[in-house]
């Protein structure tokens, strides 16, 4: 069984950064991609970074581009989203989730597991 715990959530000012964590227990975790999504009041969940296990490669959303890095400790199973220059529209859910097909998939329907999910606020 797949778990993934988020955690670094939280409420900082525009300007300020947040590193979120997600630590993935219950399989081996080579194979995987592993991504951060979020998701706002009434609007769609969105594609935020990803990272392929094996070997590290990144991809991101147009929107976080240059102000968040995707990153993993192989030894801890743990991804990491480091967010900077956070602004007010970054609020949102941020959720970590996993897929076994190990693609660069930017759509939520194709990740197999997911977190419970942790709450970021951006102050203006």
């Amino acid at each position: 069984q797949v778990q993934l715990v988020e955690s670094g959530g939280g409420l900082v000012q525009a300007g300020g950064s947040l590193r979120l964590s997600c630590a993935a227990s219950g399989r081996t975790f080579s194979s995987y991609a592993m991504a951060w999504f979020r998701q706002a009041p009434e609007k769609e969940r969105e594609f935020v970074a990803g990272i392929i296990w094996s070997g590290g490669s990144t991809y991101y959303g147009n929107s976080v581009k240059g102000r968040f890095t995707i990153s993993r400790v192989y030894a801890k199973n743990t991804v990491y989203l480091q967010m900077n220059s956070l602004k007010p529209e970054d609020t949102a859910v941020y959720y970590c989730a996993a897929d076994p097909k190990g693609i660069r998939a930017v759509v939520a329907g194709l990740y197999d597991y997911w977190g419970q999910g942790t709450q970021v606020t951006v102050s203006s």
